[in-house]
């Protein structure tokens, strides 16, 4: 399947939805959206890192705010870097204006906090390594999630497993935002630092709650007993 440039989706979205289904379709179906601490200290970071420009660091040349977008997948967004490694001999590549020389590109994705070991991250790095190939018809096989509270990094290797979830994912995302409803809500430990909790209600609006049994206990009763 091949989607059109009007049914891309964001990539982010695709961390969204891996995070929480509820938690994309609140943001990009019904268009909800607060902030907390978390929220406004990453877009902080992201802000810094999506001014464009490229830089020199040796043998390997700096990209920010890189725009890229797979129609396979039905996905578009902006790195907040890409990293140009030198390569030499037969190690696939591809020329860069004005440069000499071949060079493999190297994403990393940037994250407040101080470990990022949440598979969405990992899939949302990987969406980006997938379209650099489809629009640079060469293979990825890694890329970088980097932490910014303890200004370090890791190594997201992207295998046979990862990409085949990655690509079953925005297959799923797609399908839910063209069915254009909200999931019921689940409420689980994740939610406690989710800035759409407000938004969300996820203990009063989970699958298994009734009304009848929200009512007996804002109300101390069963619905008759307040008329």
């Amino acid at each position: 399947m091949s989607y059109t440039e009007a049914q891309l989706l964001p990539i982010s979205a695709l961390e969204h939805f891996q995070f929480c289904p509820r938690q994309f379709a609140l943001i990009h179906i019904e268009r909800q959206w607060t902030d907390n601490v978390m929220t406004v200290q990453g877009s902080a970071l992201h802000e810094r890192t999506h001014e464009p420009g490229t830089e020199a660091r040796g043998a390997v040349r700096l990209t920010r705010a890189l725009r890229f977008r797979s129609l396979r997948l039905g996905l578009s967004g902006m790195a907040d870097v890409v990293e140009w490694h030198r390569v030499e001999g037969d190690t696939v590549g591809v020329p860069l204006a004005g440069v000499g020389g071949r060079w493999r590109p190297y994403p990393v994705e940037y994250k407040r906090g101080k470990a990022h070991e949440e598979r969405c991250y990992e899939v949302q790095l990987c969406a980006q390594a997938l379209c650099l190939e489809e629009m640079l018809g060469l293979a990825l096989p890694a890329g970088a999630l980097y932490a910014g509270a303890t200004h370090q990094r890791r190594e997201v290797e992207f295998d046979e497993a990862l990409r085949a979830e990655t690509a079953a994912a925005a297959g799923r995302m797609h399908d839910l935002f063209a069915a254009g409803r909200t999931p019921p809500a689940e409420y689980g430990r994740k939610c406690r630092s989710c800035s759409l909790y407000e938004l969300c209600l996820p203990k009063l609006c989970g699958g298994g709650h009734s009304v009848r049994a929200y009512l007996e206990q804002a109300f101390g009763g069963p619905p008759g007993a307040i008329l």
